[in-house]
């Protein structure tokens, strides 16, 4: 398998960084995960975006050009004969002194890989567990994408390897935050409701898509903080993230809940691909520099 690090493909058995990496020594590093649909990565300019400010807020010197990114994407499409695909873009600090470093970091490591995605099963079920972990704080002022997981790592163990089930954190003070990996939504009452970043949540991209679907389709969007009993209250559930798209809750403690038949729940998977079709469109008739010069951590 092909992958881009730092201006060139190589294979991932040649890829190498240095042990003195900050992003290895000290988690100074973003990424962003993205799915591919037929070669064409779905809403990059937002995951781009995002990237391009948590890098700011990093003080990690990388700007990436979304079409720089778009024709590295094709690229690693073709070496590897992929089209539906994990993308990762993961971005650390690069090499710098053992020590924390207040200066900016200048020199980053940038790298793009790809992994094959079986074809996604529409609006498969999960379970939502409540965590006893709770969520951590964020490092800074709102949650980055960054390499410091541990969190959510310790409550994928606390939930095991079934599939099947997602965990829900709270925070500290026992309000509704997240899923481990995605972000959590439920309705009631024709409204959408959804955690306030201000909970200190990731503000996932798929997240903000759903919330846009959401006024497309007429539903009051209400972002606020929630206790257990108000999720558990909800009509329908379901979970987001740019891989999954829109995971329906059928569970949740011993509670029941339509899962892939709820109504609204199938209308906004509706509205999703119908999103995604028309991006698709609109990629294919752009016309995207593809000779240009990748040099991505100038």
């Amino acid at each position: 398998m092909f992958m881009y690090v730092n201006g060139q493909l190589v294979d991932q058995s040649e890829a190498k960084i240095s042990p003195f990496d900050h992003g290895y020594l000290y988690g100074v590093g973003v990424f962003e995960t993205i799915r591919t649909y037929d070669g064409i990565p779905f809403l990059l300019e937002e995951h781009m975006e995002r990237l391009n400010d948590s890098l700011k807020e990093l003080q990690i010197e990388c700007s990436l050009q979304v079409e720089d990114v778009y024709a590295i994407i094709q690229q690693l499409c073709e070496h590897n004969q992929l089209q539906d695909t994990y993308l990762r873009i993961n971005i650390s600090a690069g090499i710098g002194e053992v020590g924390l470093q207040v200066p900016a970091y200048e020199k980053p490591t940038v790298i793009i890989f790809q992994k094959p995605l079986p074809p996604l099963q529409p609006l498969a079920e999960k379970e939502a567990v409540i965590l006893t972990i709770k969520r951590n704080t964020p490092e800074t002022k709102q949650r980055l994408k960054s390499h410091h997981f541990l969190n959510n790592i310790a409550a994928k163990r606390e939930i095991g390897a079934d599939l099947s089930k997602e965990g829900v954190f709270l925070t500290q003070d026992g309000k509704i935050a997240e899923g481990i990996t995605s972000n959590i939504f439920w309705i009631k009452d024709h409204q959408l409701f959804t955690p306030t970043i201000d909970t200190g949540i990731l503000n996932g991209i798929t997240r903000q898509l759903i919330i846009r679907l959401a006024n497309k389709l007429g539903l009051s969007v209400k972002e606020g903080l929630y206790n257990q009993e108000e999720l558990a209250q909800a009509e329908e559930i379901f979970f987001t993230n740019s891989i999954q798209e829109i995971t329906p809750v059928n569970q949740l403690a011993k509670r029941q809940y339509p899962g892939k038949m709820g109504k609204k729940t199938v209308q906004l998977y509706e509205l999703y691909q119908q999103a995604i079709n028309q991006y698709k469109n609109e990629c294919k008739n752009l016309s995207i520099k593809s000779e240009k010069d990748n040099g991505l951590n100038k």
